[in-house]
């Protein structure tokens, strides 16, 4: 091209409208599906609340806090590995994908912690496991200004956003959106390669349900 060809070329681009309006809604595609599974957002709100005036959320990773909503039967669900468990992931030029941390036997999570007994989680909990093989099942928390590590999962999760803002996003693949908090109910498919980042002022808060099928393998 020419100069005046390339100066054209440019300005062609520059011209386009620009979406600026989009951006503040939910777009999906097959790695983001919005269900026609619904809730109360402001039922959801109130017990959260009421739950995080007595119990404290833990700090899983860097500008990531955890609080788990499933346990092993008669057991635990406080060790770092039941709030992160297995994920794969590429961390220099080389591009090798490598596994970190333990996998996780997702069935095994299959009782309600006490504190979200008798609240409207436990309705939701229900509702989920009427339907679909629910494993771990978190409440994250995501600092503003803050994003997750570009990784993939073995399996695919469930998002109930419960707190957000427009700057918060979720990236599956190439494909980005926002995810309203609602009361929708949002499948992911995170056995692809996908990031949570909140570029917003406030903390974003989602209910995160594993969905323990077995794991993918590429």
């Amino acid at each position: 091209m020419s100069i005046s060809e390339d100066t054209k070329e440019l300005n062609s681009y520059i011209n386009e409208r620009v979406d600026i309006d989009s951006v503040a809604t939910f777009k999906g595609n097959e790695h983001i599906v919005k269900l026609k599974l619904k809730f109360d957002i402001e039922s959801i709100r109130g017990a959260l609340d009421h739950i995080k005036s007595t119990s404290e959320f833990k700090t899983a990773a860097s500008g990531f806090h955890a609080l788990a909503m499933t346990r092993r039967k008669d057991g635990t669900a406080d060790s770092d590995n039941d709030l992160v468990g297995r994920y794969y992931t590429r961390v220099d030029d080389s591009y090798e994908e490598i596994a970190k941390d333990e996998l996780v036997d997702e069935s095994l999570f299959s009782e309600l912690v006490d504190i979200f007994k008798g609240t409207y989680f436990e309705t939701i909990y229900k509702e989920l496991t009427a339907r679909y093989p629910i494993g771990r099942v978190r409440i994250l928390e995501k600092d503003s200004y803050n994003c997750n590590s570009w990784h993939r999962d073995p399996e695919p999760r469930i998002h109930i956003p419960i707190y957000t803002n427009p700057g918060s996003l979720f990236i599956v693949n190439h494909h980005c959106t926002h995810l309203p908090a609602d009361g929708s109910v949002y499948f992911t498919d995170t056995r692809g390669y996908h990031t949570a980042l909140n570029g917003g002022e406030h903390p974003r808060t989602h209910l995160v349900a594993t969905l323990a099928y077995p794991e993918y393998q590429p």
